[in-house]
């Protein structure tokens, strides 16, 4: 990506704008330009292009000499932030052909998940946007789709849990089961239910990330892992209205509170309930370091503003597809 800055990047001095007619035809071409352009206020210049480091595509910015807007693609940051005349600047451009967008909203759309690293207040002070918060009537419908996944789901895990229980007792001694306090919507705690995993002892030194080939993981754990099946015992907590089918994985506290100082606005993920799959499940692969809670905490926030009954059918698509090939976690 090259990051090009204009001889006008800072000046309020335009030239009257070309009126044309040409404009996009679709949100395809319009999500796969290779230059872009980006206003915003001066001081907010470079630290944007830090973050937007590494996309495959061009940007420009501040470049207020601009003549002809037909079929350009215009992304504002902060623009509350810019003076009257650079405001007026960005309607007429909208008016004389070209796309015009926040910059988190066309980011969004282009990559598929949220760049969190840019996001503020004003973001999530507008919640209307976010209508899994805000309707009720997609929050009914989220619990339909729970309750008959639950119904669905049942009949499966009957007989492999009844399997899954006799591999984990004849393996290793301890429970069957596996509960943990873990942080759920509003930030209330709730006891998870799992199929244990991993050996009786593994947190006898303390809490401590999960990793790849993580030597606490028994056989029969590393088998339940990798095909989810040490998730089905977690229709119990769908039932009691304390997770739903989809959704931000449920973290625990102690980590939480690492995360929050690292990772911007960690905690909105609590605004909905986890989920025992999720779009940060199916789209991102295992890991386990702040890093990687960074991406999953991308995807959540893509989730939660873009939530709808579509997409929660295409995650339960997907995460069969990880099941079935032992992708993902």
């Amino acid at each position: 990506m090259n990051l090009r800055a204009n001889k006008a990047v800072e000046t309020e001095e335009y030239q009257p704008l070309k009126l044309v007619s040409k404009r996009f035809k679709s949100k395809k071409k319009v999500l796969t330009q290779q230059l872009i352009y980006i206003f915003c206020p001066a001081e907010k210049k470079q630290e944007i292009a830090g973050i937007v480091e590494g996309y495959e595509f061009d940007m420009i910015f501040n470049d207020y000499s601009i003549k002809d807007l037909s079929c350009k693609v215009i992304c504002h940051f902060q623009s509350a932030h810019l003076s009257k005349e650079q405001r007026q600047f960005l309607v007429n451009a909208t008016e004389l052909g070209a796309w015009v967008e926040p910059l988190v909203s066309y980011l969004d759309a282009r990559l598929g998940y949220t760049e969190v690293r840019l996001l503020h207040s004003g973001y999530f002070l507008h919640q209307k946007a976010f209508s899994i918060l805000s309707t009720k009537r997609t929050q009914l419908a989220k619990r339909l789709i729970d309750l008959c996944a639950v119904f669905l789901l049942s009949f499966v895990a009957l007989p492999v849990g009844i399997v899954a229980a006799l591999a984990i007792k004849m393996e290793s001694p301890g429970s069957i089961f596996y509960k943990q306090r873990r942080t759920g919507q509003y930030n209330d705690e709730f006891e998870v239910i799992k199929f244990r995993s991993m050996r009786s002892d593994a947190e006898s030194k303390g809490a401590q990330w999960a990793s790849i080939n993580d030597n606490r993981v028994t056989r029969v754990g590393n088998f339940i892992r990798r095909t989810r099946i040490d998730e089905l015992p977690q229709i119990i907590n769908i039932l009691k209205g304390e997770m739903s089918i989809v959704g931000p994985r449920p973290e625990r506290e102690v980590f939480i509170n690492d995360l929050e100082k690292e990772i911007p606005y960690y905690r909105f993920r609590h605004a909905v309930k986890p989920g025992v799959t999720g779009l940060a499940q199916v789209s991102y692969p295992y890991g386990a370091s702040v890093n990687d809670a960074m991406w999953k905490h991308k995807y959540d926030i893509f989730y939660i503003k873009h939530h709808s009954t579509l997409l929660d059918i295409k995650i339960l698509f997907k995460t069969v597809k990880v099941v079935l090939f032992g992708m993902g976690r």
